[in-house]
């Protein structure tokens, strides 16, 4: 197969008119045809849709109208995201097949910027634990993670260029590292959460997957903004950085100063992983970086019990009169997740919040102490494991519940030859100089691997 581009090289393409985006709209509609029966990445390919967004994009770029670096580009949406005349199926048998009346506000932000949708990527039944039918591109046999299973998939697979994804505990993070894509959750609040579906409103955060941190950092420029409809939404710190402003923060940051997380990450990670990290982290110091230890507040001991009882009892509130109604159409995990909050008591439940609060301050605090421009650990416990679960998120749940950001990236592939990945953590609103930070270790690490599918 032919290589895969970046955004920022089809974007060159497209502007000095050696590629339309017609054309490379039919280059991942091509993949689609070829690997998505393996993969089972898609819920619903819009090629007609897609096909009219691509033929405008191409009269405005030769007609001189640029609307940025992904104007033309084609771009995939997580089934739980609403998109203007597709049903928002979410995976799941309780949902209506009835074509959303308008886009979600991230969606509507890509095509404000240009981007062609190419449709809707698989998720697990609302946004949950229970296996989607996606398969992982580097072995069919193992998980792609969950919940934004095919918007993993899709970009690794030259599908799409980017996809939108949501993380409530690992759901953007665990895919990205199972399928060797780049991950990046925003900060809590930063991009709107309107036209949705919920999981869990405190703790759900939209994002991006795509195939480098280059990809993701202009993805992510395209959706910032505060949107007063969604309540969620944070007022302040809203303004994306511009190209040069995102350079300057790569250029500010230069060799980066590592705070390695060992506690309870290094310890949990089996031995693949440990070695994968451990080899990645050894070339990020040979090339400059200081690492140093750092310890983790006290606050993180109960962190996972606070997380999945906020993401129960709120799963719980948006589900009750349907999942009381048709139980029996509700998958085994999602079931059990509700149940648990049916079960909880408001006591608990404003306890856990008021944790999250604690933590998250601690967090804060201990990262402005420290004189580190990221946390770097592990980003999953094993590399991508059997169909039959999604995977272990309880090393990407922290950061979901702090609504701190992340970024992860491929470091290795492990002795099963499957990625292994290092996800990188910084304070609320950093998502410039984070991604500067990935972007840097990106470069020194140099993972240039891409699944055996793609090399024949």
């Amino acid at each position: 197969m032919s290589p895969l581009l970046s955004i920022a090289a089809a974007a060159e393409l497209l502007r000095k008119q050696e590629l339309t985006p017609v054309g490379l709209l039919d280059q991942c509609l091509a993949r689609i045809d070829l690997l998505d029966s393996e993969v089972r990445a898609w819920a619903l390919v819009d090629r007609e849709g897609a096909r009219a967004a691509a033929e405008q994009a191409t009269t405005e770029l030769a007609s001189g109208i640029d609307r940025g670096p992904l104007h033309g580009i084609p771009i995939g949406v997580k089934d739980i995201i609403d998109v203007r005349g597709l049903p928002t199926f979410a995976g799941a048998k309780v949902r209506p097949n009835i074509p959303a009346p308008s886009d979600a506000f991230v969606v509507a932000k890509l095509r404000e910027a240009g981007a062609v949708i190419v449709g809707k990527t698989v998720t697990t039944e609302f946004a949950s634990f229970d296996p989607s039918p996606a398969r992982n591109p580097w072995n069919a046999k193992r998980t792609p993670g969950g919940s934004s299973a095919g918007s993993a998939v899709a970009p690794v697979c030259g599908m799409c260029f980017a996809a939108l994804g949501t993380q409530t505990g690992g759901s953007i993070i665990r895919p990205a590292s199972y399928c060797g894509a780049a991950g990046l959750k925003p900060t809590w609040g930063h991009l709107s959460l309107q036209g949705i579906i919920p999981l869990a409103y405190h703790l759900d955060h939209p994002g991006v997957l795509a195939r480098s941190v280059g990809d993701l950092e202009l993805t992510y420029r395209a959706l910032v903004g505060f949107d007063a409809t969604d309540a969620c939404s944070v007022r302040g710190a809203q303004t994306p950085p511009s190209a040069d402003i995102y350079q300057a923060e790569i250029d500010a940051v230069g060799v980066p100063r590592l705070g390695v997380v060992r506690d309870y990450f290094f310890d949990r990670s089996t031995d693949n992983v440990r070695k994968g990290v451990t080899e990645a982290m050894d070339r990020l110091r040979k090339a400059g970086a200081t690492v140093s230890a750092v310890t983790l507040p006290k606050a993180f001991a109960d962190v996972h019990r606070s997380h999945r009882l906020v993401m129960a009892v709120e799963a719980a509130a948006y589900h009750r009169e349907t999942f009381l109604a048709r139980r029996a159409d509700y998958g085994p995990r999602i079931s059990e997740l509700l149940d648990e909050g049916l079960a909880a008591t408001a006591v608990d439940y404003s306890r856990a919040l008021e944790h999250q609060l604690q933590f998250r301050r601690a967090m804060e605090q201990m990262l402005a102490e420290q004189q580190i421009d990221a946390l770097v650990m592990p980003a999953v416990s094993n590399t991508a494991p059997p169909l039959e679960t999604t995977g272990d998120p309880t090393f990407q749940a922290p950061w979901s519940f702090a609504g701190l950001p992340v970024v992860s990236i491929p470091c290795e592939l492990g002795d099963d030859d499957m990625p292994v990945a290092l996800q990188f953590v910084g304070p609320s609103w950093s998502e410039g100089s984070l991604l500067a930070v990935a972007a840097w270790c990106e470069r020194e690490i140099g993972f240039g691997e891409v699944p055996p599918m793609l090399q024949k």
